[in-house]
């Protein structure tokens, strides 16, 4: 299975929010691996988020925003 590197990370929806991925946990009932980040810039919602890698690593295909890539983009380690 490829997993994300651990390091900085941006949503393609909105390249100046950084997340940083600090690695993958495995989800004991349903088997799954998750890909374990935080954000980096504030706002009221949690800091530490979950998503399956599959969702994670997935190229996304938005053609009514002009982008077709990965879902999250890796700028640094």
């Amino acid at each position: 299975m490829n997993t994300p590197e651990p390091g900085i990370y941006y949503h393609f929806k909105n390249p100046d929010q950084l997340y940083e991925v600090l690695g993958t946990a495995f989800h004991t009932e349903t088997e799954e691996v998750l890909v374990l980040y935080k954000r980096l810039y504030e706002d009221d919602i949690p800091e530490h988020f979950v998503r399956p890698v599959a969702m994670f690593m997935e190229e996304v295909d938005k053609p009514d925003l002009g982008y077709k890539g990965p879902r999250f983009v890796w700028v640094q380690p």
